[in-house]
């Protein structure tokens, strides 16, 4: 009896008591996700519906009869600009920008954090003050000095002005200063000068803010409007939130065209999240304030 009164004690399965805050938390945070995704959900079925069940009362959250006309029409309309032709020159923007922002950016902030010269304290406060100066106060003379030029309607004018940010400067030198110096000391002492130091031994360490430098860059290079805007007056030049808005206020509006744009544009944006979310996270946390 002695026995099998102890195999049954040892058989009894232990339960996993979770916090009723733990619960509350996360059961919160599935309805705030809830929320958030609710748009974006319908903007993806809406793209597939016919104009008829757009404005079909009640409301279906479900096409009854999906269509792919929405997205070819936004693909190849001649009305204001081609949703393809935008999202071409978009891709072309974003990756420039993103690409020659991480050489500036690396380069300079590499500089103010292991270069010795005069002023260097008085350079990285100027360029952490700039941060506090909109972007707008700079558009009237981008504008001119663009025009002078002749560089408006061109990629020139869309890709320039965004190479390089007070932020990314930061950012990087951040990182830089929070590598050891006795590796730079190392390689000076066999003969490293300071590029080869800068190319082969910091920026592989640094490797996680330049993949979160570069995700932040492609999505404000893609979801710029204000300057593509008043630099572009081309249809075969504009950017996707150009042509998308272009495209909205053409006539009257055909929802189901509209939102089949909005969801082709917000296609890579949300690719970009999910692969590379970890990077994301880990340029906000570990920009360590190191002197």
């Amino acid at each position: 009896m002695a026995v099998v009164g102890l195999g049954r004690t040892a058989a009894r399965p232990r339960l996993l008591r979770v916090p009723a805050t733990t619960v509350l938390t996360v059961l919160g945070l599935a309805a705030l996700a809830a929320v958030w995704l609710l748009p974006l959900v319908w903007i993806g079925v809406t793209a597939f519906k016919p104009a008829p069940e757009i404005i079909h009362l009640p409301i279906r959250w479900l096409p009854v009869h999906p269509t792919m006309h929405n997205f070819a029409v936004a693909l190849t309309t001649n009305r204001t600009a081609s949703i393809g032709r935008a999202f071409l020159n978009s891709t072309v923007v974003a990756a420039a920008e993103t690409l020659f922002t991480l050489a500036v950016d690396a380069t300079a902030g590499y500089a103010l954090a292991r270069l010795e010269f005069p002023g260097r304290r008085l350079v990285f406060a100027i360029v952490v003050a700039s941060i506090m100066v909109p972007f707008q106060v700079t558009l009237v003379p981008l504008y001119l000095m663009f025009e002078h030029v002749g560089w408006l309607n061109t990629y020139q004018a869309l890709v320039l002005p965004g190479l390089s940010r007070a932020f990314g400067v930061f950012l990087m030198r951040q990182f830089f200063l929070a590598l050891p110096r006795d590796l730079s000391d190392a390689a000076r002492i066999d003969g490293a000068g300071p590029l080869t130091i800068f190319a082969r031994i910091a920026l592989p360490l640094v490797r996680p803010a330049l993949a979160a430098l570069g995700i932040f860059t492609f999505l404000r290079s893609w979801n710029e409007f204000t300057w593509p805007l008043i630099a572009i007056s081309r249809n075969d030049m504009m950017t996707l939130p150009v042509a998308l808005s272009r495209l909205l206020g053409s006539f009257f509006v055909e929802y189901g065209i509209v939102m089949a744009g909005a969801l082709l544009a917000a296609l890579p944006l949300i690719a970009v999240f999910f692969i590379a979310q970890r990077q994301i996270i880990e340029g906000v946390a570990l920009t360590g304030l190191k002197e």
